[in-house]
């Protein structure tokens, strides 16, 4: 069976205090995108897991993907299966990549052994893996806070409207973003000001790693200043960076401009 794990963005990202576990509470609009990888699990006589593309740091053993499928198995007799997984989706990207590479194993092991796994089952796994995982089982846009773990639906739909990410080739990790962020309470309403028309997003919505990760590498407000230039109708820095995305009110074809980095643009 094969499946694609997509990627995320996030419209607004608020830091808004830091917990006593450690990690953060925060607000945000997590919207999936097309950009994806490509998975493949095959039942097979002892367990493997492979990756081609993007090359993935770390120990393959530790991969989330793996952690998936031992999570269940943990719970639920599974057989052995093997695991390939085309990485495409840039890491340390701000989209969720690996996240999504996660719980798309439970989604996938789910209907392919008829596990009948709820909705909410695969979540509670998920959250076991990562705090943007769970988002990726019913993967449509949510309203997210405490740890970006819990949901609200929200309406809001950009369909019809096309995007385009711009990845500047920089790895920046979660402990080095959060490292320059002074967690504070919001000034906006998220889930109200994402109600107001797309071009007012731009003076109203804000992702908060932007003010310490900007003056550190310029490449990322110079690509944002960029996108308004093309026409963007609204841009941001995606999860705790480095990519940026803009959107767009017709299909814009932008690769040329952005040669040096990796681009992804489509439909939403």
């Amino acid at each position: 069976m094969v499946t694609f794990p997509n990627a995320k963005i996030n419209i607004g990202l608020q830091i808004i205090e830091k917990r006593s576990d450690g990690f953060h509470n925060i607000a945000s609009c997590f919207y999936p995108v097309g950009w994806s990888d490509v998975l493949e699990i095959i039942p097979a006589t002892e367990f493997s897991f492979s990756s081609s593309g993007i090359e993935i740091p770390g120990d393959p053993t530790k991969n989330l993907c793996v952690k998936a499928y031992e999570l269940l198995k943990q719970d639920i007799e599974l057989p052995p299966v093997s695991m390939h997984l085309l990485k495409i989706v840039p890491i340390g990207a701000g989209m969720g990549g690996g996240s999504a590479d996660a719980a798309f194993v439970l989604k996938l092991l789910n209907t392919t052994f008829n596990l009948s796994l709820s909705t909410s089952d695969l979540q509670k796994y998920a959250r076991k893996l990562g705090s943007d995982c769970a988002f990726f089982i019913e993967n449509k846009p949510q309203f997210c806070y405490e740890k970006g773990d819990v949901f609200a639906d929200i309406k809001l739909s950009l369909k019809g409207k096309f995007i385009v990410l711009v990845y500047p080739n920089l790895h920046i990790s979660t402990a080095e973003a959060y490292a320059g962020v002074k967690p504070q309470p919001p000034t906006i309403n998220l889930p109200e000001a994402l109600q107001r028309p797309l071009p007012e997003w731009r003076h109203a919505i804000k992702n908060d790693f932007e003010d310490g990760l900007f003056p550190k590498y310029p490449v990322l407000p110079q690509i944002k200043e960029k996108l308004y230039e093309k026409g963007a109708i609204y841009s941001s820095m995606t999860g705790s960076g480095s990519t940026i995305y803009g959107i767009f009110e017709k299909e814009t074809d932008l690769k040329n401009i952005f040669a040096p980095y990796t681009v992804w643009q489509g439909e939403l």
